[in-house]
């Protein structure tokens, strides 16, 4: 029988002897008394015929107990309280000596009753029984004890290979000698050459961080056990630690193997900026097993997060994650071969450009991808059609970036002009701006909180921004405003979240890129993740400095309002016709854009084939 079996068994007992305890405290065993009350005593006693009473004196009352015959010989039980008074008391024992009754006095502050006992004694017993049953049932009866052991989960037989990673090549070359030190170890030990004992492989969300230490797992056919950093995390101060031990003790046992911890932030904060103690101590042990351990003992650490800049200095030293990788967002030749390793088990009609799909994703990671696959299935299920099409994916990634289309949504007439005229007004911005990102798609139909959008995208992918790009970037923010302004003579609340992305490119250039009359000086400490932005009590410089930042900022958004409204004034014929083109087909395409800039419609006719067609 296990603990938590014999537990439960033991508890019925308990209860049972709880209930007497309860019974016998509170009397129930009694007789059942014909004379409760004092009046009533003195009313029936001339009447009764009594040999012996029992008295029990109290400090504040008298029991009295007896048994007595009536005037019709039946058997009557006496069960009296008497409140302490001395007129009541004298009253009572001249009543019974006057009867000639034998008084039994007895001290009742003295007397120890069985049901008192039992009812002391059995409280802190049920508590304890109680206590007990309660941690087994929460814990598993003998995992009770338990809260210090391990919660990484151990897979065997990893099925994840570098075939399923795409899109990282660099990354993945830089752990592939874990791969081969995990299964030839004998060559370093010879080379006198140590593997790193810790990888940290630091990079946005959604990058495939958790699945080049899988990768490596499986390539190595080695045990892996994985692991979050709030796992470690507990109500109970020590927890964390004894996680640690327990996680580290696990995996030298199983060795070779990988140990992955996810999201290492979450306990591997610099000291100093954490809430408790706990997460200290978790880190000090993470510390010291690192150090503890045997040079090519074949357990390799490997961590992930996207905040490198918070985490200890302890903790990134050479001789622990003494190695980073950088796994950054893919580019168009990544993101290519990201939807060709995750099409492989999906449907997809011929004519579908997955090159041209990753041409239109720029900033998208590798679960942003999948999830554009996942969608567009589920789109193309929802019209019961066995092939995903190009119209599939292409609403998927304005799923994916905006939410879904909210077709319900019924626009005014006054509304849906000022919609097209807006987004019209960005549109000419891309248009006819060099450096500005290019038109892809154009629609008014409400997605999220926005009520229409362009889709603008660079030519070419750019890794380094210039200050000429980032200027063309504002004024393609501002186009929308202006075109407001100039069609309506009026603006609206729509632009709210342009105005918010072109202020924040403008601070940056400002202060974090030195493109401003204030030179190159960064004012913004980017490894303080307390830093606020504009608050010069937490970003280091002055007032003054702060209000030259701001007037700084002013000049660059209103040069940028200048430019959009001199580049949109000289093309009023083409913002009309993309606002009533808008109007009328809700959506256009790449391919209408050009058709509209070079024809003057949207299915690319000449004049001549128009007049032709009329005929």
């Amino acid at each position: 029988m296990n603990k938590r079996k014999g537990i439960l068994s033991f508890l019925p007992y308990l209860i049972v002897v709880g209930i007497l305890s309860f019974l016998f405290g509170t009397s129930l065993f009694s007789k059942g008394a014909s004379i409760k009350t004092y009046q009533d005593l003195k009313t029936k006693l001339p009447t009764l015929t009594i040999t012996d009473v029992e008295i029990e004196t109290y400090h504040t009352v008298y029991d009295v107990k007896g048994t007595a015959r009536n005037d019709k010989n039946e058997k009557v039980s006496i069960a009296v309280t008497v409140p302490y008074t001395q007129d009541q008391i004298k009253d009572l024992y001249a009543i019974l000596e006057e009867k000639k009754v034998n008084i039994i006095t007895v001290d009742g502050t003295q007397k120890i009753t069985f049901g008192a006992v039992l009812s002391t004694l059995i409280t802190p017993v049920l508590m304890i029984g109680l206590m007990m049953f309660l941690m087994s049932r929460m814990s598993g009866g003998n995992q009770a004890m338990e809260i210090t052991k391990s919660k990484a989960r151990r897979e065997e037989n990893v099925k994840t290979r570098f075939n399923d990673v795409a899109g990282i090549d660099e990354e993945i070359e830089e752990v592939k000698e874990v791969v081969d030190y995990l299964k030839n170890s004998g060559k370093y030990r010879k080379m006198g050459a140590r593997i790193p004992k810790g990888i940290l492989l630091v990079g946005p969300p959604g990058t495939g961080k958790t699945l080049i230490a899988k990768a490596v797992a499986g390539e190595s056919n080695v045990p892996f056990y994985s692991i979050s950093g709030s796992d470690f995390s507990e109500m109970f101060v020590g927890v964390g630690a004894g996680r640690v031990r327990s996680m580290f003790k696990q995996a030298k046992a199983t060795a070779p193997c990988i140990i992955f911890i996810d999201e290492i932030d979450a306990v591997g904060l610099k000291r100093g900026m954490k809430i408790s103690g706990s997460e200290d101590q978790t880190l000090n042990q993470i510390l010291v097993e690192m150090d503890g351990m045997d040079e090519n003992n074949g357990v390799v650490i490997m961590a992930a997060t996207n905040r490198a800049d918070v985490l200890d200095p302890a903790l990134l030293r050479s001789g622990r994650f003494d190695r980073q990788i950088k796994v950054s967002l893919p580019d168009k030749k990544g993101r290519h071969e990201i939807l060709q390793v995750h099409a492989k088990n999906k449907n997809i009609d011929e004519k579908v450009d997955l090159e041209y799909i990753a041409k239109r994703t720029p900033g998208f990671s590798g679960a942003d991808l999948e999830n554009v696959l996942n969608e567009s299935a589920i789109l193309a299920i929802r019209e019961d059609r066995a092939v995903i099409e190009s119209k599939d994916i292409d609403e998927a990634i304005d799923r994916v970036m905006m939410g879904p289309a909210k077709k319900s949504r019924k626009y005014s007439d006054e509304e849906k002009k000022l919609v097209a005229y807006h987004e019209a007004g960005h549109a000419i911005i891309g248009l006819k701006l060099p450096d500005a990102p290019k038109v892809r798609k154009i629609t008014i139909i409400p997605r999220g909180d926005a009520g229409g959008y362009n889709l603008m995208l660079p030519e070419e992918e750019k890794y380094l921004a210039t200050k000429k790009s980032l200027e063309a970037n504002i004024v393609s923010f501002m186009g929308g405003r202006i075109a407001e302004e100039l069609i309506f003579d009026d603006i609206s609340a729509g632009a709210s979240g342009d105005i918010q992305e072109a202020t924040r490119i403008a601070k940056y250039m400002v202060t974090l890129y030195g493109m401003s009359s204030l030179g190159p000086i960064q004012y913004v400490d980017t490894s303080n993740m307390y830093t606020t932005m504009g608050d010069s009590s937490l970003s280091g410089y002055s007032e003054s400095t702060a209000r030259v930042i701001d007037e700084e900022v002013r000049k660059i958004i209103q040069s940028s309002l200048e430019k959009a409204r001199t580049v949109i004034s000289e093309n009023m014929a083409l913002l009309h016709l993309i606002a009533n083109t808008l109007i009328e087909e809700e959506t256009i395409t790449e391919e209408e854009i050009e058709n509209l800039v070079k024809y003057g419609n949207i299915r690319g006719e000449t004049i001549s084939e128009t007049e032709n067609q009329q005929a």
